[in-house]
């Protein structure tokens, strides 16, 4: 089979967001991704159809979606252009971290890998984006994580703010304004009051009492103090 030698926007966009419900190993299902491109189900269907005819993913019915190896290279090329831009946007060019997705998501598309290698070689290869999200390296290769969300934690736990998977600008405004940013130290309480939140002290666990809804916890990736 053979495969065009430019993806369409479309096909991009698919395969990162394939990509991203399936990060954990598991299929996405087919609901999921019309969820997360914010499509209808049958243009999902369609273009399933088509990717699998390409060789870019497997789908088996009623199981999901899964990526090839070649939907896979593919896959982390587009995450390493968008990641690199957030990145640039963020350290070069004075954006806050809560507005570089939606730039990034335009111009991803655009810049060659010649232009991502350069700006990449200008930050002297990052390997974390503003959002603490691993970029992938040219070669596509990415680094794997144990981390688990801060919804998962367990009372009384230290923990380190590893990465926050969140586009939404308002949310990512009031988790910088809680100080809730990768590199932060935080405990869990012992105690949590509220089952719809996660209370948690920052610093360490030397701050002020937070209430974190577990929604949006569920998006801020932690590790153990120390890792």
């Amino acid at each position: 089979m053979a495969t065009p030698p430019n993806l369409s926007r479309s096909v991009e966009d698919y395969l990162k967001a394939i990509y991203g419900l399936s990060e954990r190993g598991d299929s996405a299902s087919t609901s999921a991704i019309a969820d997360a491109l914010a499509v209808q189900p049958a243009s999902v269907t369609g273009m399933v159809k088509r990717m699998a005819e390409s060789g870019l993913l497997e789908h088996a019915p009623y199981r999901g979606v899964r990526l090839t190896s070649r939907g896979l290279r593919e896959a982390l090329k587009i995450l390493r252009r968008h990641r690199v831009i957030e990145t640039y946007l963020c350290e070069r060019l004075g954006f806050a971290w809560e507005d570089v997705h939606e730039e990034a998501e335009r111009l991803e598309h655009a810049a060659s890998e010649l232009l991502v290698q350069r700006m990449a070689a200008a930050l002297e290869f990052p390997s974390h984006d503003p959002h603490g999200a691993p970029i992938p390296t040219e070669a596509g290769e990415i680094e794997e994580t144990d981390a688990a969300t801060l919804a998962e934690a367990e009372p009384g736990a230290r923990l380190r703010v590893r990465a926050v998977r969140d586009e939404d600008a308002v949310r990512l405004r009031w988790i910088e304004a809680k100080g809730l940013t990768p590199g932060a130290s935080l405990r869990v309480e012992p105690i949590q009051t509220l089952t719809d939140r996660v209370s948690i002290r920052m610093g360490g666990g030397e701050g002020p009492l937070e209430e974190v809804g577990r929604d949006l916890a569920a998006r801020i990736y932690v590790v153990a103090e120390g890792t």
